[in-house]
């Protein structure tokens, strides 16, 4: 297992860095950890609600920079740039999509499936509330693909490889973006959030965050 201070370290070094070297690429076996790093992470009732695109090519790059000003410094410098797409109406209890997944995916057994499905759908309908807009059930699958986000950046930071989360977008006019370049099917996907990879050129800003006690709450 890794040592805690190599966590710590990673932690410490993280940031969101706004600029990257442009010269300077991730090597493939890096970039192939940090996806597998998304592909493993969890997700409610297992469901993988996510898609991860990765963006290299440097047209569709400055056309999704118009419309993303959280990334006018990251868009053109870094060497990896990654949109997370999320699923919609299949994260519905009675889409295909999730009968498939535990039949296929899964493996698991008839009964199995039924008794989750049965779950998964009271968990929808009224414990989270999650049908009652499109709207709703995409968010939440949203929240799926931060997890992932999370585990991806907390990997990379591992490797020495600096990242940068991007939610500074205009949301419709981005998902045109990708729609024209043939990139999203919109009617079935929406974009969550997007994330760059790369190299600091600049020096980390030192980290400040509240003290431990101010945000952790034990409850004996």
């Amino acid at each position: 297992m890794v040592d805690a201070q190599d966590i710590l370290t990673a932690l410490q070094f993280r940031h969101a860095c706004k600029q990257f070297d442009a010269e300077k690429k991730i090597a493939d076996r890096d970039f192939d950890l940090i996806l597998e790093a998304g592909r493993l992470s969890p997700s409610s009732f297992g469901f993988e609600p996510w898609r991860f695109v990765v963006i290299q090519n440097p047209a569709l790059r400055e056309k999704l920079k118009v419309v993303t000003w959280g990334a006018q410094g990251t868009l053109p410098t870094a060497s990896h740039y990654l949109a997370i797409f999320c699923r919609k109406g299949d994260m519905r209890f009675d889409s295909a999509y999730i009968e498939n997944l535990m039949r296929q995916v899964q493996k698991l057994p008839d009964d199995v499936v039924e008794k989750k499905l049965a779950k998964y759908q009271k968990f929808q309908e009224s414990d989270f509330r999650l049908l009652e807009s499109p709207r709703t059930l995409f968010d939440w699958a949203c929240k799926q693909a931060y997890i992932a986000l999370g585990n991806m950046m907390t990997v990379a930071a591992l490797r020495g490889i600096d990242s940068c989360p991007i939610e500074g977008f205009d949301a419709n006019d981005a998902e045109n973006v990708l729609t024209e370049a043939g990139v999203l099917d919109r009617a079935n996907y929406g974009l969550a959030v997007m994330v760059a990879f790369g190299y600091r050129v600049n020096q980390q800003p030192e980290k400040r965050r509240q003290a431990t006690e101010d945000v952790v709450v034990w409850v004996r």
